[in-house]
Formats: structure tokens, C-alpha cells, sequence
């Protein structure tokens, strides 16, 4: 694992993404990778057609539908060509060294997926081409991203600034003591002040899983305050950033195979759509 992979799709927020990817490449001290995935087009314009089509026009209609597809085929890739050039510049500007630029035809997942083993971090927009930035919607990918590696997400949601702190949702399970693990391991977010929240009833034994997640933070050197809030995960978790000005969350989410739907109904899901801030989401 070596490599910060930055998922760039031409959208309002590739510059977002870039800037946060330069962000997490100098904390990690990793190289940066910009990567554009050319997808197969929604309408096709090479299907079959010839039953439509009258028989006197249907040869010039079908040669003049395949020129077409080709041009297409062309004009996509010179943009994506464009679209990794112009990141690179902006990357190089924001201070970035080590870049490289790769561009896939096929799924984005799949990209990802062939390049998990040395991936260390991936960044990606939270709306992409189909959504406004404004938009507070989960972008097509993310979803599926999260279902299918196992690597940190961060996801961008809107011009990214370094944070100066973080926040972890802590509940106590195993996702989250796996996100306490890989935090305490990792430098990106070493030398930021780092809360510490649960939420719910200060039960004897969630007060001792608090306080040995608080213990493997300050052992690798952490800053933590840490806080148990009576109250509901979502409305604890918006006051305390509001209240304290976080500036990054992150969460664990997505541990249990056997829930289909991740994000339908979750309090990762709602935080993802409603979020001002970026978030750190952690198999």
C-alpha cells in the first residue's frame, strides 16, 4: 500500500478532490495518483438498429450511427486527457511531487479494485458529473466504492482546506475500534487535535471502550479529548462539530457483510448527504 489514488471525473469538485488528495499525499508522505475513468456511455449509439430503420436508409443511417460512436469515443478520450493535465498542473501548484497520471476505460470500481493492493488512501468527490455542487446527494460511486474496497475513503464535499482537527464518531463496535486501529497507525491525521465522541448512555462498559480507544490514541501520540453525550447518533454528532468547529469526521461504517443496503437509513449515510465538512470513512 503506497499510493494516494485521486478519483477525477472533470466535475465542479475534481479541483476539490485534487487539493485534498495533495493534502493527504504530503501527510502520508505517499505519491499521488490522478485517476480518470472513461465509462461506457449510458445511450449507446452502436446497438442494433438495423430492425428500425427503413431499407433504404438503414446502411447510410447505421454507417453515419458508427462514425458517430467513434467520434464520441475520440472527443472522451482527448477530455480525459484534459481533465488529468489540468489536475496535474493544479496538483503541482498545490505542492505536490511525486505524480502520476492514469487513465482507465471500464468501471470506476473496478479500476479501483485492480489497484487496491497499492492503494492507501483513496479521495473522491461526494457529487459527481450527475450532481451540482450544491446538491447535498451521494454521488453514483461512493456507495459502491465503499461496498467493494477495503481501503480509507475520504470524501471531498466541497472546497477542502487542511484541517486543524478531527473528530471521531466512535460507537464502540468493531468498525469503529478498526477505525481507532488504522487512525493510530497512520500519519495523516498525527499532530491534529482528535475528539473522541460517543453518543448514547454512559453505560460502565461503553465508558471502558471509550476509554481504551482514548489510551491507543495518546500511546501513538494524539491529542484527545474525549466525550460520552446522552442523545441520538446523528443530532450529538452535528452539535459537537458545530459547537466545537470540526473541521474533518470520520467514521467507521460498512463492517457487516450481511447488511445489503449501507447506506439506506445509516447515520453514515446521513452524515455523507448532509456533511459541510469532509469525512473519513473506515472499513
Amino acid at each position: 500500500m503506497t499510493n494516494i489514488i485521486a478519483c477525477i471525473d472533470g466535475s465542479s469538485l475534481s479541483e476539490c478532490v485534487t487539493t485534498a488528495s495533495v493534502w493527504a499525499a504530503k501527510q502520508m508522505g505517499s505519491p499521488l495518483t490522478l485517476m480518470h475513468s472513461l465509462e461506457k456511455e449510458t445511450v449507446r449509439t452502436d446497438e442494433d438498429l438495423s430492425g428500425s430503420i427503413g431499407l433504404g436508409s438503414r446502411e447510410h443511417l447505421l454507417e453515419e450511427l458508427i462514425a458517430l460512436d467513434a467520434k464520441r469515443a475520440k472527443l472522451a478520450l482527448e477530455h480525459s486527457k484534459l481533465v488529468l493535465e489540468n489536475a496535474k498542473e493544479f496538483a503541482h501548484s498545490a505542492g505536490a511531487k511525486q505524480i502520476e497520471l492514469l487513465q482507465r476505460h471500464g468501471d470506476l470500481v473496478e479500476s479501483l479494485l485492480d489497484l487496491e493492493e497499492e492503494t492507501r488512501l483513496i479521495v473522491v468527490g461526494r457529487c459527481g458529473t450527475d450532481h451540482t455542487q450544491s446538491a447535498h446527494t451521494i454521488g453514483s460511486h461512493i456507495e459502491r466504492v465503499a461496498r467493494a474496497l477495503h481501503r480509507p475513503i475520504l470524501i471531498s464535499v466541497g472546497q477542502f482546506k487542511a484541517p486543524t482537527n478531527f473528530m471521531i464518531a466512535y460507537d464502540g463496535r468493531e468498525a469503529a475500534d478498526n477505525a481507532i486501529a488504522r487512525i493510530a497507525q497512520s500519519p495523516l491525521l498525527l499532530g491534529l487535535p482528535c475528539h473522541l465522541v460517543m453518543a448514547g448512555d454512559a453505560t460502565p462498559e461503553r465508558k471502558a471502550k471509550l476509554e481504551e480507544a482514548h489510551r491507543i490514541l495518546e500511546e501513538e501520540g494524539f491529542d484527545v479529548t474525549a466525550s460520552i453525550i446522552p442523545g441520538k447518533i446523528y443530532p450529538v454528532l452535528t452539535q459537537y462539530r458545530e459547537e466545537n468547529q470540526i473541521e474533518l469526521m470520520t467514521m467507521g461504517a460498512y463492517a457487516h457483510s450481511k447488511v445489503r443496503q449501507f447506506f439506506v437509513g445509516s447515520n453514515t449515510s446521513k452524515m455523507i448527504i448532509e456533511s459541510d465538512i469532509p469525512l473519513l470513512i473506515l472499513r
